[in-house]
């Protein structure tokens, strides 16, 4: 079997997409005759945003975990932010106070890429006497957290190693960049970072063409063929389990994170005359709450095998795109666990996005313009008479099992340029 090394910062107990991308992957490598080995946190010493224990359960026996302790100043930000750890663009803080916003610039300012660098001399040194131990010569890292990337570029630089950098997410093109109030000696040489990164990796693997573009246009020396497009997805066997609506009103879910960057006044006005029920789970800014307080409900995030049943059990599913520059790239991972529903999906962003372009390939649903208030209405109307129907299989493409037979391709070198 073919090892690889796979250091992340996010794993179980530890919740989120992120941690369910590459649970998944580890989940099926055996499968493709790959020997994984993970080096993340120790969860004594992590920041985790949110805990899912259940995860644990989808990795296999006998799977070599090393943990590590870190070094982060979390502990201090707790204390101004209310004992939470930050969620990614801010969701849990809404309008910075001004504590928030010192905490904010020393945390873009003082810890470059990111304040979870503290952990990076833990894992290095980790991954030296386990590549040496274990005789392995391939390495990947996964970010965010983009300091993650760090660690893969020392290992390149000393032990010539082979590297693949796996990017979930943009690094400096993030919406919420500028929410870290970088001078520009910090932007420079976070820049210089990604740089480094994206021109010294072996490989890169990103999940949509959109940061695929981005990164391309960082660097005259990167060629197209080195970058590969491997998106989220979803486990059918988490879907495997029977399900029946059983609800008194129609119901339009929402599953994630959601803030005041996504436009949810078309959803207000369009069902303010349709008799459903709309529910939101997740973890929701005070904006949003305000907006919608008089027609949704909104329920704390819940672990990954309760988020399947909310989706199971519902009648629609509701996916919202950030309206923020670079947004046409935004696959969110919820998008691949309502494909793995078979609901139909009410998408509002981009038309022309990475988002519409899967939901039309596989006649999962309809997107519609951030205003299309009819547009959006007549749909939801078609779906209570129970006028769409999902059939489509393409969907299948974005099952984890398939997902990773492309990435142990990748890895062992049996392809150029495969994208889904």
């Amino acid at each position: 079997m073919k090892k690889v090394l796979v250091i992340t910062y996010y794993w179980p107990p530890s919740g989120g997409a992120g941690v369910q991308r590459w649970v998944k992957f580890i989940k099926y490598f055996k499968n493709q005759n790959i020997d994984p080995y993970i080096i993340s946190v120790d969860p004594d010493f992590a920041s985790y945003p949110v805990i899912d224990k259940s995860l644990i359960n989808d990795i296999p026996e006998n799977t070599n975990v090393y943990l590590t302790k870190t070094n982060e100043p979390y502990s201090i930000y707790k204390k101004i932010n209310n004992n939470q750890t930050p969620y990614a663009g801010f969701a849990n803080e809404g309008r910075p106070n001004f504590l928030q916003k010192i905490a904010r610039f020393v945390r873009g300012n003082f810890f470059i890429p990111d304040s979870r660098k503290g952990w990076n001399d833990f894992a290095y040194k980790k991954a030296v006497k386990v590549l040496e131990k274990e005789n392995i010569d391939t390495v990947i890292t996964t970010s965010p957290p983009h300091s993650t990337q760090l660690i893969g570029l020392k290992l390149k630089e000393t032990l010539n190693i082979k590297w693949i950098a796996d990017l979930r997410d943009p690094w400096t093109d993030i919406y919420y960049y500028k929410s870290m109030l970088h001078t520009k000696w910090a932007k420079r040489k976070d820049l210089n970072y990604e740089k480094a990164v994206i021109e010294k990796s072996d490989k890169i693997v990103v999940v949509s063409d959109s940061i695929k573009q981005l990164l391309i246009n960082k660097s005259n020396l990167i060629q197209e063929s080195k970058i590969h497009v491997i998106p989220n997805g979803f486990d059918e066997e988490d879907f495997s389990v029977s399900s029946t609506n059983k609800n008194n009103k129609f119901l339009l879910s929402y599953v994630g994170t959601i803030t005041k960057d996504y436009p949810l006044d078309s959803i207000k006005k369009s069902i303010t005359n349709l008799n459903i029920n709309l529910e939101f789970t997740g973890k929701a800014d005070h904006p949003t709450k305000h907006l919608l307080n008089e027609i949704a409900v909104f329920n704390n995030h819940v672990k990954h095998k309760e988020s399947i049943n909310l989706l199971l059990a519902s009648d629609m599913l509701l996916l919202v795109i950030p309206k923020i520059a670079n947004n046409k790239g935004i696959l969110t991972g919820k998008l691949f666990e309502y494909l793995g529903a078979r609901k139909p999906i009410l998408c509002i962003g981009p038309t022309d996005g990475d988002a519409a372009k899967i939901i039309k390939e596989c006649k999962a649903g309809k997107i519609f313009d951030y205003s299309d208030e009819n547009g959006i209405y007549e749909f939801i109307e078609t779906c209570m008479s129970n006028e769409f129907i999902f059939e489509n299989k393409n969907y299948l493409n974005y099952s984890r099992r398939n997902l990773t037979k492309t990435l142990s391709k990748i890895l062992n070198d049996k392809v150029n340029n495969e994208k889904l």
